[in-house]
This record gives C-alpha cells, sequence and structure tokens, in this order.
C-alpha cells in the first residue's frame, strides 16, 4: 500500500466538505465504520451482518477491512444508525452518496427511499419523512454486475489482467448528510467563464419553483474579502457578472475567485405597474431585479469559487494548422494518462494529501495537464486541479460487453443495444453536468479506442452542443470519425509518430510512450506478468527511452504544431508497470528536475 493507505483509520477517512464548489455551513460526514453483509442477489435484506467495512473504501479493497469480490449475483448491504443534530430542526435532511457502484436501493427506518443506477455519479435523497427522534437506521443494498453487463465501468474486469483492473463494487466516494430549507433550496450553481466579454454567467436552480415576483437570487463575486461584481436576479434567470480586468486562470497562475449565492425575498419589483406588464419577460425585468430591495434574511446561502479561464482552436505557428489556446493564446499540453487508481483503496484515492502529491508531482516534473482516463474522480480532486493549477482532459469512462468493441481499422461502428446507449448517455450527462464549473476541465473525451464506441459524430456534436465552452475530443486512439474539436492519435511504437495534419481540428498524441519497469519490492502482485509496451530493467534504460520519445514530441510541436501530448502514464497500476511512479508513489523513477528539464522545450516560443 502507499503511505497514504496505511494511515487510513475510521476516524480519519475522508473527513474533508465533499462538494468545495457548493457549500453550506451545516453539514455532517457519514463515513467510518458501517456493517455489511453479502447474500444471493434474490435473497430479503439481512437480519444479521458480517462484520464491519470501512466507508467510503468499496469491499474489494484492503483498506476497506473486508477485501472480498462481489459476484454480479449477489448483493452487498450496508447498515448503520445515524442520529440528526437537534439544530436541523424545521429543516429538510438531504442524505448524499458521491458515488456507489453500480445499482443501489436505499430504505431508512425501513421505509424504501429511493434507487439510483450509475457508478460514477453523485446522488442524494431526501430523508425527512422517514426519521424519527434518536436513532434512525439506514440500510442500502447494491448489485453491481461489473463486466457481464455494459454499463460505464472503467477498467473493472472481473477477471482482471494487463490493462484491465480489480473491479469495485458498492461506496466508493464520502457519505454525508446536510439540511436545507423546508419550502425552497439552492440545488445548484452552474458557473461558466466568457472572458472575451469579461463576465461569468451564473445559472443557478432551486429544488422547487416558488414562482414568485419576490423570491429572487443575490449572486455575488470576491476576490478575496473584496466585492468584484454583485446582482439580484429572478428565479428560474441566468446572471451575468461583469468581471473587470479578469485575474485569468492558468496552470502558471491557477487564479479562483470565490462568489456567495442566497436565496432572498425582494420588494416587489413591479409594484405599480399594469397586471399585463408585472410578468413580463424582458431587460426591463432584469434591471427591476436588479435594483431591488432585499428585505430579511436569506433563506439559503451557499458559497464556492469559479476561474476566468477561456479554451478554444486558434492559428497556430504552421499556417493552415489550427492549435489548442489557451486564454487566446497556444499552449502546448503535456500531460500523463492518469489513471487514479491505488493499491490499497482502488478507485478511491486515500486522501486530500495524497491526491496533492500526485498532483504537485506531476506539475514539479514540467506537465501542465493530465488525462483523467475513463475515470470520474471525486469533487475533491478537481478542486485540488483547480487550486494547484494543471488542465484536465476528462474521459467518459467505457462500457461494453465482449466482442462489441471497434477495432482498428473497423469502416464500420457495432451496434449497440438502445438501453445500453440510453444508460451511457446519461451518465455522460450527468457527469458533464456535476463537473461543469471546475476550470481546470478543459476537455472532454467522449470515447477512448472503440471501447464500446458507437454513434462517435452525433455523440461529439451533442457534446458540444450541452458545452460549447470546452473543447470535445471525440474519440482518442484507433478509427477517427472525423467529428469534435481534435484528430487523436495512439502510438506506442518505440518512438511517437506524428499525426496527419488537419486543416479543421487540433492534432494530437492521446496516449504514447508506456516505457515499462519492474521495480522489485514495488509491484502489486510480483507473481504476475508484470509489463508495460516496452520493458527496461534499469534507471538509464528508462531515462534514454523517454528522451528519444520526448525528443519526437517537442519536433512535432515546433515542426508540426502539435498541440499535445500525453504519456502513458502517471502511475504503475497492478500489472502495468509502465508509471513514472510505482504503484505505491514510492519510487519516482526519472527525477522529478530531469523529467522538467526533458519537457521545457515544449514551454518555448
Amino acid at each position: 500500500m502507499s503511505r497514504w493507505e496505511k494511515q487510513i483509520t475510521a476516524e480519519n477517512a475522508w473527513r474533508e466538505y465533499p462538494r468545495p464548489q457548493l457549500v453550506r455551513r451545516q453539514w455532517q460526514n457519514l463515513n467510518g465504520m458501517w456493517e455489511y453483509a453479502i447474500t444471493p442477489k434474490t435473497a430479503p435484506a439481512p437480519t444479521t451482518f458480517a462484520g464491519q467495512i470501512l466507508v467510503p473504501f468499496c469491499v474489494e479493497s484492503t483498506v476497506s477491512k473486508v477485501n472480498k469480490p462481489l459476484s454480479p449475483d449477489q448483493r452487498l448491504w450496508y447498515r448503520r444508525n445515524v442520529a440528526i443534530p437537534r439544530d436541523w430542526n424545521g429543516q429538510r435532511v438531504l442524505l448524499h452518496f458521491g458515488a456507489v457502484d453500480y445499482e443501489c436501493n436505499l430504505w431508512v427506518n425501513g421505509g424504501l427511499v429511493g434507487s439510483h443506477t450509475g457508478g460514477s455519479d453523485a446522488f442524494s435523497f431526501d430523508i425527512t419523512n422517514y426519521l424519527k427522534d434518536g436513532q434512525n437506521q439506514v440500510l442500502l443494498g447494491v448489485t453491481d454486475p461489473t463486466s457481464t453487463d455494459e454499463q460505464p465501468r472503467g477498467k473493472q474486469l472481473l477477471n482482471p489482467n494487463g490493462i484491465w483492473y480489480t473491479p469495485v463494487s458498492g461506496i466508493w466516494q464520502t457519505v454525508w448528510m446536510e439540511p436545507v430549507p423546508k419550502v425552497a433550496h439552492i440545488e445548484e450553481v452552474r458557473l461558466t467563464p466568457e472572458v472575451d466579454s469579461g463576465r461569468v454567467r451564473v445559472d443557478v436552480s432551486l429544488n422547487t419553483t416558488l414562482d414568485k415576483p419576490t423570491t429572487a437570487i443575490r449572486i455575488t463575486a470576491l476576490d478575496g474579502n473584496q466585492t468584484v461584481a454583485t446582482t439580484i436576479v429572478r428565479e428560474g434567470r441566468p446572471a451575468h457578472l461583469p468581471i473587470s480586468n479578469p485575474k485569468l486562470w492558468s496552470p502558471d497562475r491557477p487564479f479562483l475567485y470565490d462568489y456567495r449565492v442566497e436565496l432572498v425575498t425582494v420588494t416587489d419589483p413591479f409594484a405599480g405597474r399594469p397586471n399585463n406588464q408585472r410578468m413580463h419577460r424582458n431587460e426591463g425585468e432584469r434591471a427591476a431585479y436588479a435594483q431591488a430591495t432585499v428585505t430579511g434574511n436569506p433563506t439559503d446561502v451557499v458559497t464556492g469559487y469559479f476561474a476566468m479561464r477561456k479554451i478554444a482552436l486558434g492559428p497556430g505557428p504552421v499556417a493552415q494548422q489550427p492549435v489548442l489556446l489557451l486564454n487566446n493564446q497556444f499552449v502546448f499540453q503535456n500531460g500523463p494518462l492518469d489513471q487514479g487508481w491505488w493499491p490499497g483503496s482502488l478507485l478511491t484515492p486515500p486522501s486530500d494529501e495524497a491526491m496533492t502529491f500526485e498532483i504537485d508531482f506531476l506539475k514539479k516534473s514540467g506537465f501542465n495537464m493530465l488525462r483523467k482516463h475513463i475515470k470520474v474522480e471525486p469533487d475533491r480532486y478537481y478542486y485540488l486541479c483547480d487550486k494547484l493549477g494543471i488542465l484536465v482532459w476528462q474521459d467518459m469512462p467505457s462500457g461494453f460487453l465482449e466482442g462489441q468493441n471497434e477495432w482498428p481499422g473497423d469502416q464500420s461502428e457495432p451496434v449497440r443495444r438502445s438501453k445500453a446507449k440510453e444508460q451511457y448517455e446519461l451518465e455522460l450527462r450527468r457527469m458533464m453536468n456535476q463537473l461543469h464549473s471546475h476550470p481546470s476541465i478543459v476537455t472532454w473525451v467522449v470515447q477512448n479506442e472503440g471501447w464500446g464506441q458507437y454513434e462517435n459524430p452525433r455523440l461529439a456534436a451533442w457534446v458540444k452542443g450541452m458545452d460549447p465552452s470546452r473543447v470535445v475530443n471525440a474519440i482518442s486512439g484507433w478509427n477517427d470519425r472525423n467529428a469534435g474539436d481534435f484528430y487523436d492519435i495512439h502510438t506506442y511504437e518505440p518512438e511517437p509518430k506524428a499525426p496527419a495534419p488537419k486543416s479543421d481540428r487540433v492534432v494530437v498524441i492521446g496516449e504514447f510512450g508506456g516505457i515499462g519497469w519492474p521495480v522489485q519490492g514495488h509491484l502489486w502482485n510480483p507473481d504476475m506478468r508484470n509489463w508495460g509496451y516496452q520493458t527496461y530493467h534499469s534507471a538509464d534504460e528508462v531515462l534514454k527511452a523517454y528522451q528519444k520519445k520526448y525528443a519526437k514530441i517537442i519536433d512535432y510541436k515546433q515542426k508540426q504544431a502539435l498541440s499535445a501530448a500525453v504519456y502513458t502514464q502517471t502511475t504503475d497500476v497492478e500489472g502495468e508497470v509502465n508509471g513514472l511512479l510505482t504503484y505505491d508513489r514510492e519510487v519516482i523513477k526519472i527525477p522529478v528536475e530531469t523529467l522538467r528539464q526533458i519537457h521545457a522545450p515544449l514551454f518555448t516560443k
């Protein structure tokens, strides 16, 4: 295990606030020891439990203290008692799950509250009507088909081998509760920077529609304690805050503004107007609300942060070849393929400190980007990327049945079942919605290497339509379908090859490298085949191979306007030994300063 996994206890497991972009003052962390049981899928809820499991770590992980598999014909049960703080009286109580893989049902005090399907997205239940005084029993039942079905699951395989890893089942992100106002509360705040016009768009959603002219949203942007801009808008309307002389976010200067959103009551902005003008939705309405007077205290308040950052395509140093622009400047994006797996905790990072170590290592090594490979991280991970300053290409986790893959050279895409496509697109939409406001995320990667690839041009256009503020990588590697903003190749030959020029898209190398070095004493399983795309057995050999590969990348950037390159990979993962770090993060295979020197020419004009 890594040093951070060895430090995990029931008392310190993921204690930080889990949702940094939508913060409320009151909350209760439910991570820690829960009772667990594994039963046949068709069995009723158990009356006796097998032992205890440490939440939020999956049942298959070492740090969960269970370390058992869950088969597709079994159900995993969780149970614990919770008490509601007295000062939450008169409010509604939401029970939040950061992520549960894959299908779950929730009971509170014996009452069925609801269900959820999807392994990577956060969800919540309003449990208010099921609560009683004193202790309340929470019971969660989970099933997971893993690789026996088509659902998005990333690299999980029931029989892990090669580039496929140990399954993850059950709760794997923070569980927590918070109180919210009884009638209406702020459910979502969506921030979109508009750098060229010097403003940020803010869309605030409530959990219900009050549709009263006196209900309004007050939005304030702050630079530290100094107010930058503030406005009041009617419920259900978009707002734009002017950010004069914006401090632009970049990996070199990851500046974050704060925001505060309040649900307020105002004097009627239309008082005295004829009835046929009172609800008219036009510029007059916006002006009336912006000048309205707030009465009383806010009924709900949330805080968070945002950044002013622009990502786009534009002209570069080579004629007819577009490049990636960050804040209207060509910035080469150099990053690793980042799987986000850990030896003792699998998909769940051990702690904020562990995540910070990795991001800091990458930045000091001369990387300004990472490609989060077919995994969605906990929200705090992206918060650290925002705060520390690293660009993120966010993959959608893949899902498919064996035989459904599109292989290199295929002229047509495989046919997928309608229900599989519906679930994939539902989870893709959820991922984009939940991560929308993170400035570090600059690219959505829709599909990878034909793994479950289908209708790629349609999906790429759909993603761009949902989020025109970012660039879209339709398919990373293998069979390009002339879609999205990228032409992306994977090239693992001894030296990376250059992608062909494209006048309508940027050209990138979405995967290359894969230099393997099995470091004895730091292997996840010494008895299995530990492999890389090329394998060496000394630091000197690894360094020479790395220098040769990056010499090609530097040449392609300078002569062919290559926009980005993704080196495989940040760490060893299970049987893969092609990481810059060993799986336990103890051995840095190429010194940080050496890496930085190798990468430096990528950032010169």
